[in-house]
C-alpha cells in the first residue's frame, strides 16, 4: 500500500493500518493521528514534522526513521523499534513507550514530558535539554546516554541504569533514583535537590559542583565518587558508603550521616555546621581543616593537624540527657509522663522523639539523644514532670552564668543568646503546656528523688542535679 492509498483510506474514515510496509517512504508532515500503524514497517522513513497524535504504533519499525519535529502526543508506541532514530524536536508528551527500542536514538531537546519510556532501551541515545518531567522510567537503560542539560524534575528512575551517562547540567529535583545505577556517571553541576538516590549505586561518579541539598542518599553507594564543592545541606547519609570520595569543600550543613563509612575519604574544607561526628567510620581520612560556621563562611575554621585531632573531631561522643529515677516506673506513671511529654512537644518540637526507657527493680533511667546545641533544653523540659524540676531547673541557669563563653559553647549555648530570654522562653512554653506542679503529685513515682546527667559531644559529663536522698535506702519510720 503506497502513501497516496493510505491518505485516501484515511480521509474516507479508515485508521487500521496495521503491518503497512512503508519503509522509506516519504511520510513528512502527514496527519495519521489516531490511526493503526501496529506493527508496520517505518524505517529509514521520513515522518519529519508529521502529525501521530495518539496513533498506534505499537511494534511497529521506525529505525533510522526520521520524526523530527513530529507531533507523537500520546502515541502508543510499545515495544516499537526506534534505534538511530531522529526524534529531534520531537513531541512525545504523554506517550506510550514502556520497553521500546531507542538504542542511540536522537531526540535533542525532544519533550517526553509524562510519557512511560519502563524498561526502554535508551543506551547511547542523545537526550540533551530534553524535557523528562513527571516521566515513567524504571528499569529503563540510558547507559552512556547524553543528558547533559535535560530537564528531569519529578520523574520516576527506580532502579534504572545510567552507567557512563552524562547528566551534567541537567535538572534531576525531586526524582527517583532508588537502587539506580550511575557507575562513572558524570553528575558535574546537576540539580538533584530532594531527589531520592537511596541505595543507588553512584560509585566513581563525578558529583562536583552537584546541588544534593535534601537529598536522600541514605545506604548510597558513592565510594570513589567526586563531591567536590557538592552541596548536602540537609542530606540523608545514613549508613551510606562514601569510602576513599572526595568532599573536598563540600556543603554538608545539617546532613544527617550517621553510620556513614568515610574510610579514606578527602574532607578538607568541608563545611559541617550542625553535623554530627557520632557513629562514623573514619580510617584513613584527610582533612586539614573544617569549617564550622553557620553559613559555611569559614569564619570558624577548625585546624585539624594531626591524623590524632582528625580521628579524635570526628569521632565524637553521642549527646545525651539522662535523667535517672529512684523509682520503678509502673503502668499509671508510663501513661502520665507520656501525656506530659506529648503536650510539651507540641510547643517545643525538640522533645518529639521519645526517650530510651530503662526500668529496672529499683530505679529507672530515660535517655535523651540530642545535638549539643539542644542539650540543656531537654534537661530544662525533661524533669518538668518531677519534683526536682525547680531545683534542677535551677542549676541549669547557674551552670550557663558560671561557664566561660568559649566553654558555654561546647554545651550548645552561643554568647549571643540570652540567658534571662532562654529561661523566659522555657518557662512561658512550659506554662502553656497546662503541666501543674499539682500533676507531679499524682503518682510516687513523680515525687522520687532524681538524677540529671548530661553528656555533651566532647564526652564532658556534668550532673545537673543529685537529689541528696538518691539511691539511698528507704527507711521507714525515721
Amino acid at each position: 500500500m503506497n502513501v497516496t492509498a493510505i491518505l485516501k483510506k484515511y480521509a474516507a474514515g479508515v485508521k487500521n493500518f496495521s503491518g503497512a510496509n512503508l519503509a522509506e517512504a516519504n511520510l513528512s508532515g502527514i496527519n495519521l493521528s489516531g490511526a493503526d500503524l501496529s506493527e508496520a514497517n517505518l524505517s529509514v522513513a521520513n515522518l519529519s514534522g508529521a502529525y501521530l497524535i495518539g496513533t498506534n504504533l505499537s511494534r511497529a519499525r521506525l529505525n533510522v526513521a526520521r520524526l523530527s519535529g513530529a507531533n507523537l502526543t500520546k502515541a502508543n508506541l510499545t515495544k516499537a523499534n526506534l534505534n538511530v532514530a531522529n526524534l529531534i524536536r520531537a513531541d512525545l508528551g504523554g506517550a506510550q513507550l514502556t520497553q521500546a527500542a531507542m538504542i542511540r536514538a536522537e531526540l535533542i531537546r525532544a519533550k517526553l514530558s509524562g510519557a512511560t519510556l519502563t524498561e526502554a532501551n535508551l543506551s547511547g541515545a542523545d537526550l540533551r535539554e530534553a524535557a523528562l518531567r513527571d516521566a515513567k522510567l524504571q528499569r529503563a537503560n540510558l547507559s552512556e546516554a547524553n543528558l547533559r542539560g535535560a530537564f528531569v524534575t519529578g520523574a520516576n528512575l527506580e532502579g534504572a541504569n545510567l552507567n557512563a551517562a552524562d547528566l551534567s547540567r541537567s535538572d534531576l529535583s525531586n526524582s527517583n533514583f532508588r537502587h539506580a545505577e550511575f557507575k562513572q556517571a558524570n553528575l558535574s553541576c546537576a540539580n538533584l535537590a530532594g531527589a531520592d538516590l537511596s541505595g543507588a549505586n553512584l560509585r566513581w561518579t563525578d558529583l562536583s559542583g552537584a546541588n544534593l541539598s535534601w537529598a536522600n542518599l541514605s545506604e548510597a553507594k558513592l565510594s570513589g565518587a567526586n563531591l567536590t564543592g557538592a552541596d548536602l545541606t540537609h542530606a540523608n547519609l545514613l549508613n551510606t558508603s562514601l569510602v576513599h570520595a572526595d568532599l573536598t569543600q563540600a556543603r554538608l550543613i545539617h546532613a544527617d550521616w550517621i553510620g556513614a563509612d568515610l574510610t579514606g575519604a578527602t574532607l578538607t574544607g568541608a563545611k559541617l555546621h550542625g553535623v554530627s561526628r557520632v557513629g562514623l567510620k573514619t580510617q584513613g581520612i584527610v582533612c586539614e581543616w573544617v569549617d564550622l560556621s553557620t553559613e559555611g563562611d569559614r569564619s570558624r575554621v577548625i585546624n585539624l593537624s594531626s591524623e590524632d585531632v582528625s580521628h579524635k573531631f570526628f569521632n565524637e561522643t553521642l549527646p545525651t540527657v539522662t535523667i535517672i529515677i529512684d523509682a520503678p516506673l509502673d503502668i499509671a506513671a508510663n501513661l502520665a509522663l507520656v501525656g506530659v511529654y506529648h503536650q510539651l512537644a507540641q510547643i517545643f518540637p525538640v522533645l518529639n522523639t521519645a526517650p530510651n526507657v530503662n526500668v529496672g527493680v529499683r530505679k529507672t533511667s530515660l535517655t535523651f539523644s540530642a545535638s549539643n546545641s539542644e542539650l540543656l533544653i531537654i534537661a530544662y523540659l525533661g524533669i518538668v514532670p518531677f519534683n526536682d524540676a525547680t531545683i534542677t531547673q535551677q542549676n541549669i541557669i547557674t551552670l550557663l552564668k558560671k561557664l566561660e563563653d568559649g566553654v558555654r559553647e561546647k554545651w550548645g549555648f552561643t554568647t549571643s543568646q540570652s540567658i534571662q530570654e532562654f529561661q523566659q522562653t522555657l518557662n512561658q512554653g512550659i506554662d502553656q503546656s497546662k503541666m501543674a506542679v499539682d500533676f507531679r503529685k499524682s503518682s510516687p513515682f513523680f515525687q522520687a528523688p532524681t538524677q540529671t546527667i548530661i553528656t555533651n559531644s566532647h564526652n564532658q559529663t556534668w550532673t545537673a542535679y543529685n537529689h541528696p536522698a538518691f539511691g539511698k535506702p528507704l527507711m521507714k519510720g525515721v
